[in-house]
């Protein structure tokens, strides 16, 4: 269990942040954006929460989604790196039942959905645009862990990324989901407007 008796350290006015494994880094390095990514993906996915009163099952998957963000972000700040001594405690990372949980919510919730006829515009219910506001922040933080693992030096673990990218899914398939089971989705129609 984390324990949190002082919230400033003053560490960090020098514009560097600890690892997990101890190692400071700026707070701008690729990493550190990662996993703030995620972060901010859970704060808007807590945002979209305060909208799911008529949708309880979906709030109870995000509640647990919430908490396995929280687990990215400690995979993504303790470094896979080869020929590095292993920090002297097991690192917690997402594992593939992490991922298969998304994959059965994606599943459960979209077999309620009629098919899509064309691709979906933002919006609808305020619970609908919330879960599409958070999507898009989920594509951004695979966006920077894409580009983390890229990374010279870099490693990010298979399971982190399938996770980030089937969250991105079920955010989208929820959005669906809470606008009247697709009934109330607003459809892009090309070119309406020309």
């Amino acid at each position: 269990m984390v324990k949190l008796n002082k919230i400033y350290t003053r560490t960090g006015d020098d514009g560097s942040t600890g690892l997990g494994t101890g190692e400071r880094v700026r707070k701008d390095d690729l990493r550190v954006a990662a996993y703030g990514t995620v972060d901010e993906t859970n704060a808007t996915i807590g945002l979209v929460r305060l909208h799911l009163a008529a949708y309880p099952q979906v709030d109870a998957i995000l509640a647990r989604v919430q908490n396995d963000l929280f687990d990215l972000g400690a995979d993504l700040c303790v470094p896979e790196r080869p020929g590095a001594p292993p920090p002297p405690y097991e690192p917690l990372r997402i594992t593939a039942p992490q991922v298969r949980r998304l994959e059965e919510d994606i599943d459960r919730l979209n077999a309620e959905l009629d098919p899509l006829k064309s691709f979906i515009l933002p919006g609808g219910t305020p619970a609908a645009a919330h879960l599409h506001l958070a999507r898009t922040v989920a594509r951004r933080a695979e966006r920077d862990m894409v580009t983390l693992a890229e990374s010279d030096g870099e490693q990010v673990g298979m399971e982190a990324l399938r996770y980030i990218n089937r969250l991105s899914d079920l955010l989208f398939v929820a959005g669906r989901y809470v606008n009247g089971h697709g009934a109330n989705d607003v459809l892009w129609v090309p070119g309406a407007h020309r």
